[in-house]
């Protein structure tokens, strides 16, 4: 089976769809990546095909301040919502669509697997089934699916639970249509006109969950609210992770379990600016002598944190995450959907603090699924951070919750689910279900 993955150049993106096309190839399917040029090693040091995207699409989500500068100057709202998704998702459209029927043309794939935000796919999935490959989707955010309080995406509202909340929600949500909706939707269609494709009948984000031919949430029911949810969607727990992708820190020998060990992260994409949440980190637990905080700058040089380097702090630019995960006791994070969800396939609960991108909603769910404390800001306050963190520690419900995600998890055989999904998807014909897989 031929596989085109087409793939947002971001991190976060890739590494779960790497780990999805190390499965494919295992099982001897054809995998051709089309993403950005940056990430051109990774893709194939798995050993898939790659191709770059064209001019406007290809650039690298990491540096999101070259790629929209303007972002620089706006505090947090919907205001800098309406930028980024203009910049990154909206106007990239047209170049991803035309990469993608060039790669469709030459590569004639069986199936095209993509992630929740490469909108590329957009003009296919509005256009005849009967001349397009099919199209799987993956959700590497919270799932953008319609919710039935009416609350919108990104702005890290839990579910309404009393009329008065959906009455709120309502108001928020009609502000939110005016100033990011709107535009978008307004921009996305008449970039889509004149690609020949009919305009979308609901707002951007939503429109791939419902029109994909079957949209794989890499995460599990318990972290996601509660709706009603169409049958193509299926949720199939967090892709395992590939080894072996950093070397073993030379301080790897510290992690002995005579300290409970604190990992804090600000990811790959909001990490420009280490003072927002490790540094703060590094600060709060710094006198805390049972305690071994662990720093990864994602890339980033190392020197990059300001400050000095407290002694129970080890830092280190990448870390190999299999390993890391199996030694940390607590997860402090500005919100990454994958790196959360990995943590939470472990047990560890979980401190967070992040409202760019989509880490408002991201820590709204670990607060409402009880695995984590949500300090609801961009740069907590050190004496707060220590308090969330000894709270997770040594209040027994959060390790308990994070202990019954964990076991959601490991029900799930997640290579497998993919594997046979993308198949069915592929070949039009549903396989035999596995015990293990009837979860999904």
């Amino acid at each position: 089976m031929k596989v085109l993955i087409a793939c947002t150049p971001a991190t976060g993106h890739l590494n779960p769809l790497l780990a999805v096309a190390r499965g494919l190839i295992d099982e001897r399917h054809d995998v051709t990546f089309l993403t950005g040029s940056v990430l051109r090693p990774r893709v194939e040091a798995i050993g898939a095909g790659f191709r770059s995207l064209p001019a406007g699409a290809d650039f690298d989500l990491r540096k999101i301040d070259e790629v929209a500068p303007e972002l620089k100057n706006i505090e947090p709202g919907l205001e800098w919502l309406r930028v980024a998704i203009e910049r990154f998702f909206v106007e990239t459209m047209p170049p991803q669509y035309a990469g993608l029927q060039q790669l469709v043309h030459e590569m004639q794939p069986d199936v095209i697997v993509g992630d929740d935000m490469f909108f590329g796919v957009l003009p296919m999935l509005l256009g005849s089934r009967a001349n397009r490959s099919p199209v799987v989707l993956c959700g590497t955010s919270v799932l953008h699916s319609a919710r039935d309080d009416g609350a919108p995406l990104f702005l890290g509202l839990p579910p309404a639970t009393t009329q008065g909340e959906r009455d709120n929600y309502a108001v928020i949500a009609k502000e939110y249509d005016s100033v990011v909706n709107e535009p978008a939707t307004r921009r996305i269609n008449e970039l889509l006109a004149k690609l020949g494709a009919r305009p979308l009948s609901t707002v951007l984000f939503e429109s791939v969950v419902e029109l994909a031919d079957a949209y794989l949430q890499l995460s599990v029911p318990s972290f996601e609210f509660p709706r009603k949810l169409s049958p193509t969607i299926h949720f199939v727990g967090t892709p395992p992770i590939i080894p072996n992708q950093a070397p073993l820190p030379p301080w790897a020998g510290d992690l002995d379990g005579t300290r409970k060990v604190v990992l804090v992260t600000q990811g790959t994409v909001a990490n420009h600016d280490f003072g927002l949440l490790v540094a703060p980190t590094l600060a709060a637990l710094a006198d805390e002598p049972d305690l071994l905080v662990v720093a990864t700058t994602g890339g980033r040089p190392v020197d990059t944190i300001p400050g000095v380097i407290p002694s129970n702090a080890r830092v280190s630019s990448y870390l190999p995450f299999e390993w890391i995960l199996q030694k940390a006791d607590v997860f402090v994070t500005n919100g990454g959907y994958g790196s959360v969800n990995q943590a939470m396939s472990f047990g560890i609960p979980i401190v967070s603090a992040g409202l760019t991108e989509d880490k408002a909603d991201v820590n709204a769910r670990i607060a409402w699924s009880g695995v984590g404390i949500n300090l609801a800001t961009n740069q907590p306050d050190p004496k707060v951070l220590r308090g969330a963190v000894r709270a997770v520690l040594e209040q027994p419900a959060y390790r308990m919750r994070a202990a019954s995600m964990a076991d959601e998890f490991a029900k799930r055989d997640t290579r497998s689910l993919i594997v046979r999904i993308i198949n069915e998807a592929a070949t039009g014909k549903k396989a035999p279900t596995r015990r293990k897989a009837a979860a999904a």
